[in-house]
């Protein structure tokens, strides 16, 4: 029994490792191995980015897995309690790229690595913090398909509101600066005459019927929801989409509303958990192959 439990546990060690082995990322990174909250953590470059993927102890078939953008080690209940029930959790670092078209495709080529070669489960669960909103939406709204539901906390839903501060936000003038850049807009004007903002064109993720949570302050001045979680929200359902907002009015309101408490780690874990595994079409022998 002893002998079993101890080649269960190194397994995926030698899996991962003769993985990267034939990719050829091996020999350009190391991939270290640590411990995320009891899970095992593999750190690595792809496409010379960091990324990483946590393991959890007993994978449900399949290989479920949640995709977090952006600051990946903030508000994580919810990630551990799918964790401790079976699915995967991955990230890679885009900085300063806000969402953009680049942000994107580099996306796509991180998915396909991912399904490809660790099998992982072709409709994965996006998680978008703050800016990260950005990034989940602008993939989800170009892989509708590829997509079982988005969680979105705060979400930035329009470059204009934040980091812009053409409305009630105050803005970022050093990231509006270099999202212009990133997007290679040349004046105020060119941005503002932008038509691809997440939530100007979800009609192929309504039709997709792609399910949507955000959680949301309120009191949050730095992404008002009045100009990203509202105007998205109600266009989508208009649309036929599938939304759930939920105010968080218990507990810290920190950084003008923006930093809150997510009083409901379990809703957003039950969420993420039921509309992943509603495709009964992706059972584990699509991905053993």
């Amino acid at each position: 029994m002893q002998y079993d439990n101890t080649i269960k546990r190194i397994f995926p060690v030698i899996f991962l490792v003769l993985l990267f082995t034939c990719m050829g990322l091996f020999a350009q990174s190391r991939v270290e191995t640590s411990s995320w909250k009891g899970f095992q953590r593999y750190d690595f470059k792809f496409q010379q980015r960091v990324a990483r993927l946590v393991l959890p102890d007993k994978p449900l078939p399949g290989n479920p897995w949640i995709w977090r953008a952006r600051f990946p080690d903030w508000h994580t209940e919810a990630d551990s309690i799918l964790l401790s029930e079976g699915f995967h959790l991955a990230y890679i670092q885009t900085d300063k790229l806000f969402g953009s078209p680049k942000a994107v495709s580099i996306w796509d080529a991180f998915y396909q690595f991912l399904i490809g070669e660790y099998k992982l489960q072709k409709k994965v669960s996006l998680a978008g913090v703050s800016r990260g909103g950005l990034f989940v939406y602008n993939w989800a709204i170009k892989n509708p398909e590829k997509v079982a539901c988005i969680y979105a906390e705060a979400p930035v839903c329009d470059f204009k509101s934040w980091p812009a501060g053409f409305g009630l936000s105050q803005g970022s003038p050093e990231d509006w600066k270099k999202l212009k850049k990133e997007y290679g807009f040349n004046s105020d004007a060119e941005a503002r005459a932008y038509t691809k903002n997440p939530l100007d064109h979800l009609e192929k993720l309504a039709e997709e019927k792609v399910p949507v949570l955000h959680m949301v302050s309120l009191q949050d001045s730095i992404v008002p929801v009045e100009e990203n979680t509202l105007p998205l929200i109600n266009s989508y359902i208009a649309l036929g989409g599938i939304a759930t907002v939920v105010p968080c009015t218990g507990g810290e309101q920190n950084l003008q509303g923006h930093h809150f408490s997510i009083e409901t780690p379990r809703l957003v874990a039950d969420f993420i958990k039921y509309h992943t595994l509603q495709h009964p079409e992706l059972s584990s022998s699509d991905f053993i192959q």
